[in-house]
């Protein structure tokens, strides 16, 4: 079966994220309200039974960076002939080219931060469900020069350059910089970026000094093309010491509509998604070329060194909505916005 990839006037050669992304690092608008949900579903090209748990056409996206890195053993598994999914995957380098889609029903699942998703469920009126936590924190702080921080409020008077405007980055590193009593408006200035690719090329442009929040791959991709750039915070380590509880960047989201159609197929595809996470961590050489192939990373060598640093995972069940409670509370606690102005209810969590 066929596996489209549309790399979505990307090169291959081009670098940019998830979560929230890296999501992280995706460039949502969080606040822009989307038009509500259609709850159309595009025919199935046949019809998937238990036994086969064939996912007929299932439309998938993903951002340019972890999110994608982690599904991109499946991706090729299918691309080969070698699943027994058929998938529609289309790759994106921004959460707010996927939105649209997603909630007028264009696409069944997709990887996005996991503060939008939260946003999605409110603003849909509950027409899309979580089904896993695919990436960890994979943010951090860094810069070219040498000087040296005894903490974070060490930035006061400092501009930070970053994506991610409403989506995780922006409200990881607002809470990080209040919870350490600085004022994300007054005591530092942000710039925000489309994309990480633009942050690392403003980074060599200004020279010594410039100060970025990047998530991963960049972060490595930076470090070896911005002379003497290091990395000062980890900024998952920040999140940990003043919310006490895990950085989550990028979750799975899917249409419930799309889940119900066949149930079998979306546990299929769960549990294929589930192993090419478990492929990208383990068989680095072999992940990191085929992130070369589909064009996610510019190149092996870079996608290798970057992998371990990622932090992908494939978190379900209780265990995904303790981790996404705790993690949407201390955002509610700091800006109901981030959220959808107020926490999911139950029936977000899928599989709970």
């Amino acid at each position: 079966m066929k596996l489209k990839r549309i790399l979505a006037a990307f090169t291959a050669l081009a670098l940019a994220v998830s979560l929230a992304a890296c999501g992280a690092a995706s460039q949502s608008t969080a606040e822009a309200t989307p038009v509500p949900a259609t709850q159309e579903t595009a025919p199935a090209e046949e019809t998937a039974s238990p036994e086969t748990a064939e996912a007929a056409g299932f439309r998938v996206a993903g951002l340019k960076g972890p999110t994608t890195m982690g599904l991109v053993n499946l991706i090729d598994d299918v691309d080969k002939g070698e699943s027994d999914l058929d998938i529609d995957f289309t790759m994106y380098g921004a959460a707010d080219e996927i939105v649209p889609l997603l909630v007028k029903g264009d696409l069944d699942a997709a990887a996005i931060p996991a503060n939008l998703a939260a946003t999605l469920y409110q603003k849909t009126n509950g027409a899309v469900e979580v089904a896993a936590i695919n990436t960890l924190g994979v943010l951090y702080i860094v810069e070219n020069s040498d000087a040296q921080y005894a903490g974070i409020a060490d930035l006061k008077g400092k501009t930070i350059l970053t994506t991610g405007k409403g989506t995780t980055p922006e409200y990881v590193l607002r809470y990080v910089l209040s919870q350490n009593g600085l004022d994300p408006d007054k005591d530092v200035t942000i710039e925000y970026f489309s994309e990480s690719t633009e942050v690392v090329a403003q980074m060599t442009a200004r020279g010594e000094g410039t100060i970025a929040m990047l998530p991963q791959p960049f972060v490595t991709s930076a470090l070896s093309q911005v002379e003497g750039l290091s990395v000062k915070f980890d900024m998952s380590e920040e999140w940990e010491k003043v919310a006490g509880s895990q950085l989550v960047t990028g979750v799975l989201v899917a249409r419930k509509e799309a889940v119900e159609a066949d149930p079998a197929a979306f546990d299929a595809f769960l549990t294929a998604y589930k192993a090419s996470t478990e492929a990208a961590n383990s068989d680095l050489e072999g992940t990191a070329a085929l992130c070369e192939s589909y064009g996610i990373v510019a190149k092996a060598a870079l996608a290798q060194k970057a992998l371990p640093e990622c932090n992908i995972v494939f978190i379900t069940g209780d265990e995904m909505r303790t981790a996404l409670e705790t993690y949407f509370q201390v955002l509610y606690d700091a800006d109901p916005t981030s959220v959808g102005g107020q926490l999911p209810d139950d029936a977000f969590y899928y599989g709970v």
